[in-house]
Formats: C-alpha cells, structure tokens, sequence
C-alpha cells in the first residue's frame, strides 16, 4: 500500500535498551469523522501478492538493525520467546477496548506468537500506557528519566513510543509501549499497531521498502498482509533471539513456505 496525501500522521519513537530508533512523518490528518472509513478502504486496496525477494528484502531490513542505535549490536533477531501478556495502563474504556481489539487481531494473524491481554500487572511483559497528549512528556520523564525524555522530544517530539529491553541471549523481557488517545481514532489506530508490532522485534525502519508499516512514508490503521508476513516470519519457532542475518538466510526458504500458508489462510488470499 503506498501513502496518499490524506494519510496521517503519526510521529512515533522506538527505544531499546542499548539502542534508540525514531520514525516520523509529518502529513497532518485531522480529527473526526470519516477515519473507520479511512481504514477500511487501506484494507480494501492494500496489496496482497508479494514475491519471495520481496517479502525477504523486507524482514532482513526489519528485523536487524535500528533506525538510530546509540551502542550495542544490531545485528541480531530480538524476540520474545515467552507468551506475551499485555496490561493497559489509563485511557477511557472505548480506547482500552480498541486495544485489546488490536491484540487479538494480531493474535490471530500471527500463528506462532502466543499474545493476550491480562488485567494483572504482575502478569504484563507488555505495558501499553494509554496518555492524553499535554500527559506525554511527563510519562516519558517517568518513565526514561529527564535526559532521555528531553532527548526524544528534541529529536522527534512524537505522539506515540514504544521500547523494550532484551538479554544477553537478544530475547526481549519486556516491553513499553506509550499512545496518545486524544489526536484522532486513525492516528490512535496506526501508532497502536504499529507501537505493538515494534515492540514485538522488528524494530528497523526503513524507507525502500513501500509496503510496510515500519516506513516512516506509509500510514496504516490496521494490520496489513505485508507485515503480517515479517511477523510471521519472526516468530516462527525456526527463527531464535540472537540468530544472525546469515543463519536466518539458510533458513528463510522454508519458513517462507509455510508462512505463505499461514497468511493466504487467516486473509483468505486466493492460491
């Protein structure tokens, strides 16, 4: 799907531990009516067939690397390789709900990725803090603490972040994932999935690849067939926190294979 001038907007950060990554675009979209609309139409004309080199091209620019990385080696996959549990911090009750909405589709769409909203805490490895857009900045502080707050504000100002925090092993512990509720349903949508996926690994942005959302160019709103195939890909059981671009290449020919299953299955793709 390529962006049209009636895209939104969403400024949006990612931070890792030993790395900080920003993505951004600047096309204003306002508020209001017409949005679930909006989306439903990406939906509608997205692209759906993709070749091989295609959606390989995209998962090793995705999955390795960082946009901007302070220190510490990118150059690994970096995954969960425990269930996923999400609590939701703030927010009002239809927001909560489009979230947990927003789980669940990913949920559904990712075979090998065990992902759920729980309402315990104490359960969570994923925090999504749900703030109001004057609450940004005193999050951020709380947080990352003031130097790196006043660092993402300078370098981006965003309206959405997430971040994790990995082991030695590359395997993700927990992640963060903070979204401003108050700048219009698409922008919410398109930071929440975008955030949640991020926060998942695929933390790469990059511009040569127009279909997917980790394109600081492209808005989507929703989850779409592209991306679900990089999700895929990386939560196969084949492909391990750590591995490197080489050992995932020897692999990508087979997993490839039966992802294509998985994606043409749950999106009813014709053969």
């Amino acid at each position: 799907m390529h962006p049209s001038p009636l895209q939104c907007a969403r400024r949006s950060a990612l931070l890792v531990i030993a790395s900080l990554s920003f993505l951004a675009v600047s096309l204003p979209f306002p508020a209001g009516a017409g949005e679930p609309a909006i989306i439903a139409a990406h939906q509608k004309h997205q692209k759906k067939s993709f070749t091989d080199s295609q959606i390989i091209d995209g998962f090793l620019k995705t999955a390795f690397g960082a946009e901007y990385h302070l220190a510490g080696r990118v150059d690994r996959i970096r995954k969960y390789e425990t269930p996923v549990r999400v609590v939701i911090d703030g927010g009002t009750a239809l927001r909560k709900k489009q979230i947990g909405k927003v789980v669940a589709d990913i949920g559904r769409r990712v075979q090998h990725l065990n992902i759920a909203v729980v309402d315990n805490a104490a359960e969570a490895n994923v925090t999504v803090k749900l703030v109001r857009d004057r609450e940004l900045y005193p999050t951020l502080t709380a947080f990352y603490g003031q130097d790196r707050a006043n660092e993402i504000r300078s370098s981006l100002d965003p309206q959405c972040l997430s971040g994790f925090r990995k082991n030695d092993q590359f395997e993700i512990e927990r992640s963060d994932v903070i979204l401003t509720t108050d700048n219009g349903d698409f922008t919410f949508y398109d930071c929440a999935y975008e955030e949640m996926l991020q926060s998942l690994g695929p933390i790469n942005d990059t511009n040569s690849v127009p279909w997917t959302m980790f394109n600081d160019n492209v808005s989507m709103g929703f989850f779409d067939i592209y991306d679900q195939y990089l999700l895929n890909i990386l939560y196969d059981p084949r492909i391990k926190a750590g591995m490197t671009v080489q050992q995932v290449r020897a692999l990508l020919p087979q997993v490839l294979a039966d992802v294509r299953t998985w994606v043409g299955k749950v999106n009813e793709l014709p053969d």
